[in-house]
């Protein structure tokens, strides 16, 4: 009987109604051979049927370890994230900000490549470094992201605040800065590397968005 003898989905089905039928006929599951699959010889139903199992436990055994791998990267984030707030939260003067959010993606987080915008900031904080011109077009666009952004630098404005220019950014993440619940954005952090990889645009954005929620709860008390 083949695969296309169409008698043989019958007796499959069978199989899976009846499943003692081998119970009632051991002998006949002691005389029924499969052949090997990483071999020609033939070896017995029960033979076939604990490579199945071993197959199955060692794609799980893969499957746990990766969790496991993701469990401990998640974690190690977690972690520089809360060191990171604890930062901000000890700062003593509002004006220690936004070097001390710039100072910790680099130091804590590792990116390369930091930059930051604040645009409306109240009078005193107006010569901050953070303070310079922001171009309309980039303003807009901070206005109208919902959610961080990651993917290749395609000569992004914002771009231009990272080192040298952006000149050797090739995967970039904007993060826009908001107070509460207003929908205008009042900044844009920027996060470059020269890993096209390292800001894919397929990657999560759940810790990125944590990081600008926490950067924007930090950082508005410098505007108005």
């Amino acid at each position: 009987m083949s695969d296309s003898d169409p008698h043989a989905d019958d007796v499959a089905q069978y199989l899976r109604d009846n499943p003692h039928f081998f119970q009632s006929h051991l002998d006949l599951l002691a005389t029924i051979t499969v052949p090997h699959p990483h071999g020609g010889r033939a070896i017995s139903l029960q033979e076939r049927q604990l490579e199945v199992l071993r197959e199955k436990l060692r794609a799980h055994e893969l499957r746990l370890a990766e969790l496991l791998r993701i469990g401990e990267e998640n974690d190690a984030i977690a972690k520089k994230l809360q060191r990171w707030t604890r930062q901000l939260l000890l700062a003593t003067e509002p004006a220690q900000l936004p070097d001390i959010v710039v100072d910790g993606l680099h130091g804590i987080f590792s990116v390369p490549q930091v930059a930051m915008r604040i645009w409306g900031l109240r009078d005193a904080y107006s010569g901050l470094e953070c303070a310079r011109p922001v171009p309309v077009d980039v303003i807009t666009l901070a206005n109208s992201m919902k959610q961080p952004f990651c993917g290749r630098n395609s000569d992004f404005q914002a771009a231009t605040w990272l080192p040298e220019g952006g000149a050797d950014t090739r995967s970039i993440a904007l993060l826009p800065l908001r107070k509460g619940v207003d929908p205008n954005a009042y900044g844009l952090i920027v996060l470059g590397s020269a890993d096209p990889d390292r800001f894919a645009s397929g990657m999560g954005t759940a810790f990125l968005e944590r990081i600008g929620d926490t950067a924007s709860a930090a950082l508005s008390r410098l505007v108005e």
